[in-house]
């Protein structure tokens, strides 16, 4: 592992940057709004504007890698993103901060997807989970790292937005001083829609309900928590402990997803945040010591939906379908949590904040009514399924992330990555002659 990290070190400490960017600017938003007293759905809305951004981001970043290249894609998208988060301070207009959100979203897809592409042009067959291991450990930590921010600085003014600006001006450093060759071109992968929910059905419910969930929390757990009466610093300690349960919940999680019926892993967990999301959602007032430890437990069991969806879908899907089935999970995913804070939002301005607890039992309780195990035919299952749980990042990935999966034949992986032919250049034009 550690000659991993030597040889990769340069992308995991852009993507810990990137990370720890993203995630202050997230609650800095939801707290300075509600400082502000701006109505909780604005805050749903900035967040699922990112999101949405996300999304449209995996089209474009395609397009925009094949043009101009890698390097060129990744420092003009990090030069947007930091443009975009100064916006902030620039502006107080709301509807403004919608469309800078959503370009800081759509930048960022772009650059996870130069990272991710790196990542998997540079790593051996053998150490591709020890490799992605490390990317997801860099995302988490970055998260963490960002929140952890509001604690010892916890003064809301404009110096957070310049220190989230300058997180995204230095991660393009490792990357743009690369003397890497630049990876292969890309090629997007078909989503393929109605083959997959015709095949695992099960795994896109979980994906999406997972989507509403995380995509809820990361836009109005700090709203959540600023109406429990908890200070800036302390609302960075929740959400700091909320994150790190995330990372935490990764491995144990695979020991028994490897060891375990998924589908019923899933309703398993889905029954018990249904469970353990009820106290916050029927208590109005919770204390921080009893706040932390429930916030923990809530979101060691939402960040261990997708994952346990991923692997539960790539047990029913042959090889060389599994990059398509990729992309079609994090669409859905996205879609899901451009939803959830609007409609966790909605809940939040009308009836209190504690809804968001409330929200978060009822998607449970979707899961808990619509994951059957006993419908599981089993009729298209791989031979060697279950295949290895691999810890799934739940917000920084890219339809690229497929080929860092170890599941994912490698040369399945590079026949779609190098369908495309690369971009022809334009002839240049001889110059005239005297006649």
């Amino acid at each position: 592992m550690r000659r991993i990290w030597k040889s990769f070190r340069a992308l995991y400490f852009a993507t810990l940057l990137m990370l720890l960017g993203s995630g202050l600017l997230s609650t800095y938003l939801a707290l300075r709004l509600a400082a502000d007293k701006v109505d909780g759905l604005w805050v749903g809305a900035l967040m699922a504007a990112n999101y949405i951004g996300l999304v449209l981001g995996g089209k474009q970043g395609h397009r925009l890698i094949a043009r101009v290249g890698h390097i060129r894609a990744y420092v003009a998208c990090a030069g947007a993103v930091t443009a975009a988060v100064l916006g902030h301070g620039l502006i107080d207009w709301l509807p403004a901060w919608l469309f800078l959100r959503m370009l800081v979203g759509l930048g960022m897809m772009c650059q996870y997807m130069v990272i991710e592409s790196w990542l998997n042009e540079q790593a051996a067959a053998s150490q591709r989970g020890q490799v992605f291991a490390g990317y997801m450990t860099a995302s988490y930590l970055g998260l963490i790292l960002g929140q952890l921010v509001l604690v010892v600085h916890p003064t809301l003014g404009l110096e957070l937005l310049m220190l989230v600006a300058l997180c995204f001006a230095l991660c393009l450093v490792p990357v743009a001083v690369t003397r890497k060759i630049h990876p292969a071109p890309l090629h997007p992968a078909p989503l393929e829609p109605r083959f997959f929910l015709q095949r695992v059905p099960q795994s896109l419910t979980t994906t999406l309900v997972s989507g509403l969930l995380i995509g809820a929390f990361y836009g109005l757990a700090p709203l959540y928590a600023t109406r429990q009466g908890l200070s800036t610093e302390q609302v960075g300690l929740f959400m700091g402990a909320c994150i790190l349960a995330g990372l935490v919940v990764q491995w144990p999680l695979g020991w028994l997803s490897d060891r375990s019926d998924r589908a019923v892993l899933i309703r398993g967990c889905a029954l018990l945040l249904t469970l353990i999301a009820l106290p916050l959602a029927i208590m109005p007032s919770v204390a921080l010591a009893l706040l932390l430890p429930l916030g923990f437990l809530v979101c060691l069991l939402q960040f261990s939906l997708y994952p346990l969806a991923v692997a539960f879908s790539n047990d029913h899907v042959e090889g060389e379908r599994r990059v398509s089935l990729t992309a079609m999970l994090l669409v859905t995913f996205g879609v899901g949590a451009s939803i959830g804070p609007l409609l966790a939002g909605v809940l939040m301005k009308y009836f209190g904040a504690n809804m968001l607890y409330a929200f978060f039992s009822f998607c449970a309780l979707i899961l808990v009514w619509r994951i059957r195990p006993d419908k599981v035919t089993h009729q298209h299952q791989v031979e060697d399924a279950p295949l290895h749980h691999i810890p799934m990042p739940d917000i920084a990935s890219s339809p690229l992330v497929a080929a860092l999966d170890p599941r994912v034949d490698e040369q399945v992986v590079q026949e779609q990555m190098q369908s495309a032919p690369e971009p022809q250049e334009p002839p240049v034009p001889e110059p005239d002659t005297p006649r």
